[in-house]
């Protein structure tokens, strides 16, 4: 009987289109049946027809669906995708605009920080709803597969929440990352092994070799002498430096985890980029994000007038998730790296935290081997970054906005820029620019309200990072190419990866 794969958000045309592709490019899954759900009518459809269209053409006897009911789509599925972004492009834009005004500049804001904090808060009560949904009307032992972020605190609450659903959280952070180190040796990206591990986007690769030969003690030359790296990763540069290990995340998103490379205005172009968005621009994540939707919504009728997709196995992509899928279902083994609950996988980090490390599938399921203990320092990075995201997880469940407060307030970027009457007026500030997206929090937004109101209020700062202006249409019209590619791209820096 065909595999049933449910995809919600499937609005997000980059991940669901690409995932569809990989999907069917296995022999033996070309008669899956996909659901798409998506609360956004107009971005479903959109993704539907063009999908649709790609499956027709190529005479595949897959099926496809569109419905904005979500417990529909999950209802008999075997696997179950999010690719969802709750409160879309305008909560974000509060995410980042909001912590700017307090000095907190962040690139991306979606994993750690006062963004990625709020973006957890928004996300984590949708998700359980859908594992409630799952683990209901889902087939027996469903899969769950997010690729939602903020990924540790997603998945984190969904392993201890979510009605026994069996999730695994997927990243495409270590694959880029592997192809730098193996651009920056000079040597083909499929010969060089790596083995990667901490917590999400702070991930650390701990072993790199090539032919057996251990390549680690070369590493941080490579990259101080490669033309393209050393301008645009310094930050991930000094903390190999200091470190001693070469971390997953880009030069933006790195420098907002940590609390030395963006807490002074007049240093951050000592760090940053501005080459492409993920090197450290404030709000490039955003800026990219926007400019993607708007020229997809423009664009789309020429979308549907090129021609579909391949499903040539040559075309294939990267991503994890139909290979988690194609091992499951043949027995073919795959070797990736997953973010679930440590349950001593790394040893000196809690083991109820989520980490990402290397993981094998086959038909038996997916099993991690233990990797033992992370460099000291390297663990104490992400040991600082566990206790935000466990005090931003719980919070998230139960509406506790001190809990939230306090993630703030311990958050190394945030604490090293702002006072803890700053934090506090900025929760203050970000619960009521979200409250339609934060029912949880029904009281603690009603007393930020009499708060705000009663004053006085701290003044905000008159900082506006480093910004790009966001390109409107008809400027992306003078390279159509890379504005289709940017929109229909997964993975939005992909061209930063080296190889």
């Amino acid at each position: 009987m065909a595999v049933k794969i449910a995809i919600i958000g499937a609005g997000s045309v980059g991940f669901t289109r690409g995932m569809v592709r990989d999907i069917l490019t296995v022999p033996e899954l070309q008669d899956t049946r996909f659901s798409f759900m998506d609360i956004d009518e107009r971005n479903l459809d959109m993704t539907y027809q063009l999908v649709r269209r790609d499956i027709e053409s190529a005479g595949l006897p897959a099926k496809v669906e569109k419905t904005l009911d979500q417990r529909r789509a999950v209802d008999g599925a075997k696997y179950v995708f999010s690719f969802v972004r709750v409160g879309g492009l305008e909560a974000f834009q509060t995410d980042i605009d909001i912590p700017l005004k307090y000095g907190v500049d962040q690139c991306v804001g979606d994993t750690l920080g006062p963004g990625g904090l709020m973006y957890a808060q928004r996300t984590i009560p949708v998700l359980l709803n859908l594992c409630k949904d799952i683990a209901e009307v889902g087939c027996k032992d469903a899969l769950f597969l997010n690729y939602s972020n903020p990924m540790a605190m997603n998945v984190w609450a969904c392993s201890k929440y979510g009605h026994g659903v069996n999730v695994v959280g997927l990243c495409h952070g270590v694959e880029g990352g592997h192809r730098q180190i193996a651009a920056a040796l000079g040597l083909p990206h499929s010969e060089v092994d790596i083995v990667c591990a901490g917590i999400n986007h702070q991930t650390w690769y701990i072993q790199v070799r090539h032919k057996g030969r251990d390549l680690l003690p070369e590493l941080l030359e490579a990259f101080e002498r490669h033309p393209q790296f050393s301008r645009d990763e310094k930050v991930r540069i000094d903390m190999m430096r200091r470190f001693g290990y070469y971390s997953t995340e880009s030069n933006g998103h790195l420098s907002e985890y940590v609390p030395w490379y963006r807490k002074r205005p007049e240093e951050l172009p000592n760090w940053i980029s501005l080459s492409s968005w993920i090197n450290g621009e404030t709000g490039g994540y955003l800026r990219v994000c926007t400019e993607g939707r708007n020229w997809f919504e423009h664009d789309f009728p020429n979308w549907m007038s090129e021609p579909p997709l391949s499903f040539d196995p040559a075309s294939r992509g990267t991503e994890h998730g139909s290979y988690i899928v194609e091992s499951l279902e043949t027995g073919r083994v795959y070797r990736g790296h997953f973010n679930v609950v440590n349950r001593g996988c790394i040893t000196n980090l809690p083991p109820d935290c989520v980490i990402e490390a290397p993981g094998y599938v086959d038909g038996n399921g997916i099993s991690m081997p233990i990797v033992g203990d992370l460099p000291m320092g390297c663990a104490a990075v992400c040991n600082a970054s566990v206790s935000v995201q466990r005090l931003g997880m719980e919070a998230a469940v139960h509406g506790n906005d001190l809990w939230l407060r306090q993630a703030m307030l311990l958050d190394p970027l945030t604490g090293a820029v702002c006072t803890p009457p700053e934090v506090w007026q900025m929760a203050d500030e970000m619960l009521l620019a979200q409250e339609r997206w934060l029912p949880q929090y029904g009281a603690a937004i009603a007393e930020a309200k009499r708060r705000w109101a009663a004053g006085p209020l701290i003044p905000p700062r008159d900082y506006k990072g480093v910004r790009v202006p966001t390109k409107s249409v008809e400027q992306m019209e003078a390279d159509r190419e890379a504005a289709r590619r940017m929109a229909a791209e997964a993975d939005k820096a992909k061209e930063t990866h080296g190889g």
